[in-house]
């Protein structure tokens, strides 16, 4: 049977530095994707691909 589902999501509010904000906003306008979805590709990569003690 069809069942449509929606990914859970929540929201948190978080402090990045200026300079930060700008580069990934800018980049995020290049690739006409969100900002939003740029962060979160980011941290998926950075969790995904970190040393293993």
């Amino acid at each position: 049977m069809f069942e449509i589902k929606k990914p859970s999501a929540s929201n948190k509010t978080i402090r990045m530095p200026d300079d930060l904000i700008a580069r990934l906003e800018r980049l995020a306008a290049q690739n006409d994707i969100s900002f939003n979805q740029l962060v979160i590709q980011c941290c998926e990569y950075a969790l995904n691909n970190m040393k293993k003690e």
